[in-house]
């Protein structure tokens, strides 16, 4: 397993205020990494200091094992593409693409050769003539990515590149970059705040909070077994539930909510000494008017809200009996479900395995506004 980048003890601070806390992690060659956060977690200033633009308070930073402390920007095998692309206007294509080979000197064909390859490469090979103004907004995308591969650089960095794109396009260019990824085999390192860019596109995902990492993972299992109250509710959908921890006598722990409602957990979660827990059950999971019901599933009787159509992603919005508490219950896609409507009473239910429950971080980013 070769190491791209490894990062140790990395901290950035501006005064008083740290930026980047300690991260130690390593980056495999050939890799989609991402880091995803919300604004303000320290995503963009790690990345600066990856290229070179910030030098860290502590801690060192290499690329392919060769330090990078106190090499310039330029001269670091890295290149960056930003969110607004900054491709130039007057030239085009083709010219794009070969202006960081013909700076560094290059020239006649092997500059020919190697544009050409790789418009061929991002999937533009009759685009060299066409001026920016020319192409969709998914075309300009894939140029400036071609113009920072071109100079074969050991990782590229992305600064959430599809952020100025729309909704649709977005969704579109998640599947190009991937493909495109795997495809030229250059290590990728993505920042981004939209959990769905990250989850789609990356082999791993470091989930940033406040200038340190919660949990670097697989999209999987950041998704199945989140390391924290945090990423439960930044990575996906899930329904928040503040929660009392009870254990009866046999030393098995229940979840008490201020309705005074009682949940069986499945475990203990190694839960420290608090007086405040999350308990976090996803859409999906809760089962709806469960029929033949195990008998430590969670069973509660709750009114329709409403219905959340959205074709294949379509929810119920309900509230629990006696309480003021909204809940998101996913609705299955194959029309059983398709009498309910909004007012109706319906029972809803979950197995204790699907609910995890944390240590409530209430000075975290986020924590209460998600």
């Amino acid at each position: 397993m070769q190491i791209a980048l490894s990062v140790k003890g990395l901290t950035k601070q501006f005064g008083d205020f740290t930026a980047v806390n300690n991260l130690t992690f390593d980056v495999e060659d050939g890799k989609f990494f991402s880091i995803l956060g919300p604004s303000g977690c320290g995503k963009t200033t790690l990345l600066r200091m990856i290229a070179g633009f910030y030098k860290p308070t502590n801690g060192t930073l290499e690329i392919q094992g060769r330090d990078m402390l106190g090499i310039e920007p330029n001269k670091r095998p890295v290149n960056l593409v930003f969110q607004h692309l900054a491709l130039f206007p007057m030239m085009n294509v083709f010219e794009n693409i070969a202006f960081g080979l013909k700076r560094r000197g290059e020239k006649g064909e092997a500059v020919n050769k190697k544009v050409n390859n790789m418009l061929e490469r991002v999937g533009l090979p009759e685009s060299g003539p066409k001026k920016i103004n020319q192409l969709s907004g998914g075309q300009k995308q894939r140029v400036a990515i071609a113009r920072a591969l071109v100079l074969e650089p050991t990782v590229l960095l992305l600064d959430e590149p599809l952020g100025a794109l729309d909704a649709k396009l977005r969704e579109h260019m998640k599947v190009e970059l991937k493909k495109l990824q795997v495809k030229v085999g250059t290590t990728f390192v993505y920042i981004t705040h939209d959990q769905s860019e990250a989850m789609v596109m990356s082999d791993y995902v470091a989930v940033m909070n406040a200038g340190q990492f919660e949990q670097l993972d697989t999209p999987q299992n950041l998704y199945s077994n989140p390391a924290s109250s945090f990423v439960a509710q930044f990575v996906g959908n899930n329904n928040k539930f503040r929660v009392d921890l009870k254990k009866d006598e046999s030393g098995k722990f229940f979840a008490a909510t201020k309705s005074g409602d009682l949940y069986t957990l499945s475990d203990s979660f190694n839960l420290q000494n608090s007086d405040f827990f999350d308990m976090f059950v996803r859409p999906e999971a809760i089962i709806i008017n469960p029929s033949n019901p195990k008998p430590e599933f969670n069973i509660i009787n709750a009114d329709v809200k409403a219905i959340l159509f959205d074709g294949g992603n379509s929810r119920l919005l309900v509230t629990p009996e006696k309480t003021e508490d909204e809940i998101i219950v996913a609705l299955p896609q194959n029309r059983q479900f398709d009498h309910i409507k909004a007012k109706d009473s319906i029972k809803i239910g979950w197995d204790p395995e699907a609910a995890v429950c944390f240590n409530r971080m209430e000075k975290r980013i986020y924590d209460d506004e998600i």
